[in-house]
């Protein structure tokens, strides 16, 4: 007798895997037959933390009583720090008692939001280019996707104008993310007023999601800076990127009360808190100095000048004043589009870079390299595409 068939959930019709989950699966495969690839494609920091954010983690994570399920909202040293950071870096004042929830990573924190706030045809405005996860996680909670055109020759900031000829009847949120990804374009607050303004006027909960805020960008800014943002706004933060911490996945959010309960509900019911040694080192790399974000820095222009002599082999364009982990260049029109220019170089070159058009149609005459590479592997990648191009 044969089994039933089973088939998954309707949902998943609605999303694909990943883009950098196969592509780093083909990477993979190619290193196991000696093709030794670089990889220039995904944002993870090969930096470590800072030496006292790592000795917290190893003298408590010692401790026997520390090893048990934590509160949910984090411990109180955490939040506590977490609004000491947002006060000193970013200018803004912040509850620690209300207005702050620590998440494991920003990225499950979109989940988390997309769950408290829409329901199945819902609306939610998605930048064009834009982070994939935003639409894909609201298609996962069954909500339309109205997506946003983001343009180099405005700036990479949303067109006002367009956005109100769209029907915003059923929008409820729309997400945002400055420094941009994968554009490196920043933020002024001009627009983070104009956002919160807007947000207002048609009731749409405006999201920022800001984890390259540090990098280098001289000026670090918040949309919650504006007055009365923590009404309408969210603003999503990260320690993945200014850290070095990617793999420990801490991440938080800030808003009003009501917001922070509301996506406490969802979280609540799907994680078990976070390891408590981990919120503790997470308490000592918050207290990082300007000195700790120089030195970072300091390495990623090292890496950012090797990245721009790859762009310009490759006579791909870019704005050099583009802030964040990455270099966003626009490409010739010789190649028919960036998944093109992108094979090339890996087949051809053994060197992975991102193409555009996994960030959306906008994106399409655009390639991405990343900074989370030693200097010794982008010049020996700089010297691969010469050979090649």
């Amino acid at each position: 007798m044969s089994a039933k068939q089973i088939i998954p959930a309707q949902r998943l019709d609605s999303i694909s895997e990943y883009y950098f989950s196969k592509k780093l699966q083909e990477v993979a495969q190619m290193n196991a037959d000696g093709k030794k690839v670089i990889s220039l494609g995904i944002g993870s920091p090969d930096f470590p933390p800072s030496d006292a954010t790592i000795k917290a983690l190893c003298e408590t994570s010692q401790k026997s009583d520390v090893h048990g399920y934590q509160s949910h909202i984090g411990i109180p040293e955490l939040r506590k720090a977490f609004a000491g950071w947002y006060k000193k870096w970013y200018r803004v004042e912040l509850n620690p008692a209300n207005e702050i929830l620590p998440l494991i990573g920003s990225k499950e924190g979109i989940i988390y939001i997309s769950l408290a706030f829409l329901n199945p045809g819902d609306s939610v405005l998605v930048p064009n280019p834009g982070y994939p996860t935003y639409s894909s996680n609201s298609k996962l909670v069954q909500a339309n996707i109205q997506t946003y055109d983001l343009d180099e020759n405005n700036g990479w900031q949303p067109d006002f104008d367009a956005l109100e000829k769209l029907d915003l009847s059923k929008t409820k949120l729309m997400w945002v993310n400055y420094p941009n990804m994968p554009t490196g374009a920043n933020a002024t607050m001009e627009l983070f007023e104009k956002l919160v303004a807007f947000g207002k006027k048609h009731g749409i909960v405006i999201i920022n999601d800001n984890p390259y805020s540090f990098i280098l960008n001289d000026h670090p800014i918040s949309i919650l800076e504006v007055e009365g943002a923590k009404d309408i706004c969210i603003e999503l933060n990260s320690m993945s990127k200014a850290h070095n911490m990617p793999g420990w996945r801490m991440g938080m959010l800030a808003s009003n009360p009501q917001f922070i309960q509301w996506i406490l509900k969802v979280e609540s019911n799907i994680e078990s808190g976070i390891f408590k040694p981990m919120q503790v080192a997470a308490v000592a790399a918050l207290e990082c100095g300007a000195d700790w974000y120089e030195a970072n820095n300091a390495r990623y222009r090292s890496r950012r000048k090797i990245a721009e002599e790859i762009m310009n082999v490759l006579d791909c364009t870019f704005d050099p004043i583009q802030s964040g982990m990455f270099l966003w260049g626009k490409i010739p029109a010789k190649y028919k589009g960036s998944e093109e220019l992108a094979d090339k170089l890996l087949y051809e070159a053994n060197v992975f870079l991102t193409p555009g058009f996994i960030f959306g149609s906008n994106g399409e005459r655009y390639i991405r390299i990343s900074l989370c590479c030693k200097d010794a592997q982008l010049e020996e990648a700089l010297e691969r595409v010469k050979k090649i191009i």
